[in-house]
C-alpha cells in the first residue's frame, strides 16, 4: 500500500453508501429476435441520474426486510438476497404496476398476478401486507442476481445495489407512476445503446456497462441460466478519470482502472489519461511517469520510463527508453538534473538505449555520473539487444534513496528481482515502502509480451510470475507499473490478482498451442498459429507466432523423455 504521505491529494472521504435493489424484467423479442429489458426515464427533477432511462428500482426499506414470511425463496437464497429480490420485487410494482407475485392456494394456486390483482393493490400503500392480504406470495424465487454495483466514490450520492433479473410475467402490461417513471419502453440492449449513442436515449455509466454485457446473450433463457448458480457475473465500484478533457469511468477489468486506484484512491475526478509524450505524469509525490514518443503495435502508446525519489533524495530513472535527445531532456529536466542511478529493466531496443546518452547528459551538466545498471545481454540476445550495464545488479539487492525533509528522513528502496523469460537479462523491481512492482516488459497492460526464443522462454516466464507472486505477497504490493500501459492492480484486485490471471491466460494458451499440434501433428507453424490464435487479428500473427514457438518448446520440453 503505498504511503498516505505520498499520495499526491489530500484525501476526501466518499459518502457512504445506501443500500438500493434494482431489477432487469426480460421477455424474449418477437420473431426470434433475441430478447428485450424493461426500461423508463427518470422524472427530469429527480435527485440522482434525472432524466436517464433505467430499470426500476430504489430504496431497500425496513419492511423489505420484515416481509420474508411473504416471499417464496430458493434454498440457495440467503437472507440478504432475499431482501433484495423483495425489495425489487416492490419497487417494480410501485413504479411501474408490474406483480411479481404468484397465487399460494385457491383455483388458481402457482398462477401469476393478473390485472384484477394489480388494480386491488395500492402503490403508495404497505406492498406486502396487501399482497398477503389477497392470497399472493412474493415470487422472490424467480429473482436471480445478475451483477453488483456500488456508486462510484465521487457521487454526492451513492449506492449499493445488486442488479438482479426476471423474466416478465405474462399477460401483466408496464404502467409508469407518473411521479418517479415515465415512458416505459422495451428495447433491445443493442437498440439501447445504439440509441444511447445517438443523443436520444440517456443512460448513465452503470446501466450502459450492463447493457453491453447483456448484449452477448441470445435469449432471456440464456440470461437466466447465466446466473442460475447464485453468484453476480461481475461486481463493480467504478472509477472515473479525464481522458480528453471529459469524464470518462472504468470498471475494474478496464485499462485505466488500477491507475486511477493508485493516483487517486478516494475517487477524486482530477487524474488525465491523456497519452502524451510532452511532460511526465505524476502518479505519487515520489513517482513520474514520461512515455517515451515511439508509439506502435509493438510499443503501445510508447514506452514508459519512470522517476522514482524526489527533491531531497534524489532519483532513479528506471528505463530510459531509447535514445530520443527530447525525451531524455525531458526525463534529466523532470529529475531536477539530480538523477543518482541509471536502470534497465532489460536490453530490448526501446529500454536500454537511452541509458548512455542520458548518463552523458547529467556528466555534460556536472553532476555526478550516474552508473547504469541491469545486466548484461546474454549470448542469446539478438544484435539490436546488446546491452552492458556499468555494473550488474544482483537478485534481491537493494538500491537506496535516502534523504532529509522538513518532516524528517525518507528513503525509497528498490528490490531487484530478475525474471528472465522476455528475455534472459529481465529484471523487475520493487518500490518496497510504497508496494510497487515496476514490471519492465514481463507484465503489460493491455496486451500480453512476446517471448521470443532463444532470449525469451516460456518456462522462464512462468517461473518469474511465480517469483513475482511471491514477492508481492510477501510486501503487500496492490500495484504494477508496467513499461507499455496504464497502471495495474488496487486494493482489491491486486498486483496478485493481475499476475494470477496472467498467468491462467498463458496456460489457456498453451492448451490451444498444444491442441493445435495434436489436431495437425505434421502442421508448421502457419498451420498452428492459425488454430491457437484464432482469438487474434491475423496481422498480428507473425508477431504471435514468436511466442508460439516458445510454448511450443515448453510443451516439448514437458514431455516423458525430454527432462
Amino acid at each position: 500500500m503505498p504511503r498516505t504521505t505520498q499520495q499526491l491529494h489530500t484525501h476526501r472521504e466518499p459518502v457512504a453508501t445506501r443500500p438500493a435493489a434494482t431489477v432487469l424484467l426480460l421477455r424474449d423479442a418477437p420473431d426470434n429476435g433475441g430478447f428485450e429489458i424493461l426500461m423508463t426515464r427518470r422524472s427530469g427533477t429527480a435527485s440522482f441520474a434525472p432524466g436517464a432511462y433505467v430499470f426500476p428500482g430504489g430504496g431497500i426499506d425496513a419492511l423489505d426486510a420484515q416481509s420474508h414470511a411473504a416471499a417464496d425463496r430458493r434454498p440457495a437464497q440467503d437472507d440478504l438476497h432475499l431482501t433484495q429480490a423483495i425489495a425489487a420485487i416492490r419497487e417494480s410494482f410501485e413504479e411501474l404496476g408490474v406483480l411479481l407475485a404468484r397465487h399460494a392456494d385457491g383455483p388458481r394456486k402457482g398462477w401469476m398476478a393478473d390485472a384484477q390483482d394489480i388494480a386491488a393493490i395500492d402503490r403508495h400503500q404497505p406492498f406486502a401486507v396487501q399482497c398477503a392480504a389477497r392470497g399472493l406470495r412474493l415470487a422472490a424465487d424467480s429473482v436471480y442476481l445478475l451483477a453488483h454495483w456500488t456508486g462510484d466514490r465521487d457521487l454526492p450520492r451513492r449506492f449499493d445495489v445488486p442488479f438482479l433479473v426476471a423474466r416478465m410475467p405474462e399477460g401483466q402490461e408496464p404502467v409508469a407512476d407518473e411521479a418517479e417513471q415515465f415512458e416505459p419502453v422495451w428495447v433491445r440492449p443493442a437498440d439501447a445503446l445504439a440509441r444511447h449513442e445517438a443523443g436520444q436515449f440517456f443512460m448513465i455509466f452503470p446501466t450502459i456497462r450492463t447493457l453491453q454485457r447483456l448484449a452477448q446473450f441470445a435469449s432471456t433463457q440464456a440470461v437466466l441460466d447465466a446466473v442460475a448458480h447464485e453468484q453476480p457475473l461481475w461486481v463493480s465500484c467504478p472509477r472515473a478519470g479525464i481522458l480528453a478533457g471529459k469524464e470518462a469511468r472504468y470498471m475494474e477489468d478496464e485499462a485505466p482502472f488500477g491507475e486511477l486506484a493508485l493516483v487517486c484512491p478516494d475517487g477524486q475526478i482530477v487524474h488525465p489519461l491523456d497519452w502524451q509524450a510532452e511532460r511526465p505524469v505524476p502518479l505519487l509525490r515520489n513517482v513520474m511517469r514520461l512515455t517515451a514518443p515511439n508509439p506502435g503495435v509493438m510499443t503501445g502508446p510508447g514506452t514508459n520510463s519512470y522517476l522514482v525519489g524526489d527533491p531531497a533524495t534524489g532519483f532513479i530513472a528506471i528505463d530510459p527508453g531509447p535514445a530520443d535527445a527530447e525525451h531524455l531532456d525531458k526525463l534529466w529536466r523532470a529529475a531536477g538534473g539530480d538523477i543518482r542511478m541509471i536502470v534497465c529493466t532489460h536490453s530490448h531496443a526501446d529500454h536500454s538505449p537511452g541509458a548512455a546518452p542520458l548518463q552523458a547528459l547529467c556528466v555534460q551538466a556536472g553532476q555526478a555520473r550516474p552508473p547504469i545498471l541491469g545486466l548484461p545481454s546474454a549470448p542469446t540476445a539478438r544484435a539490436a539487444s546488446q546491452f552492458t550495464p556499468d555494473r550488474s545488479l544482483q537478485n534481491n539487492e537493494l538500491l537506496a534513496l535516502t534523504g532529509q525533509t522538513p518532516e524528517g528522513k525518507i528513503t525509497h528502496t528498490l528490490q531487484v528481482i530478475h525474471t528472465p523469460g522476455h528475455a534472459a537479462n529481465h529484471l523487475c523491481l520493487l518500490l518496497q515502502e510504497d508496494g510497487l512492482l515496476f514490471s519492465g516488459d514481463h507484465i503489460l497492460n493491455g496486451s500480453t509480451t512476446v517471448i521470443d526464443p532463444p532470449d525469451g522462454n516460456m518456462a522462464d516466464y512462468l517461473d518469474s510470475l511465480d517469483r513475482l507472486d511471491a514477492v508481492c505477497a510477501e510486501h503487500g504490493a496492490e500495484f504494477i507499473l508496467p513499461a507499455h500501459g496504464y497502471v495495474l492492480g488496487g486494493p482489491i484486485h491486486g498486483a496478485r490478482s493481475a499476475i494470477a490471471r496472467l498467468k491462467a491466460h498463458r496456460l489457456a494458451r498453451e492448451a490451444k498451442v498444444l491442441a493445435a499440434m495434436q489436431a495437425l501433428p505434421d502442421g508448421s507453424m502457419e498451420d498452428w498459429v492459425q488454430r491457437a490464435y484464432d482469438d487474434v487479428p491475423p496481422r498480428l500473427w507473425p508477431v504471435a507466432q514468436r511466442s508460439l514457438l516458445a510454448h511450443v518448446e515448453r510443451i516439448r520440453s514437458l514431455q516423458p523423455g525430454n527432462n
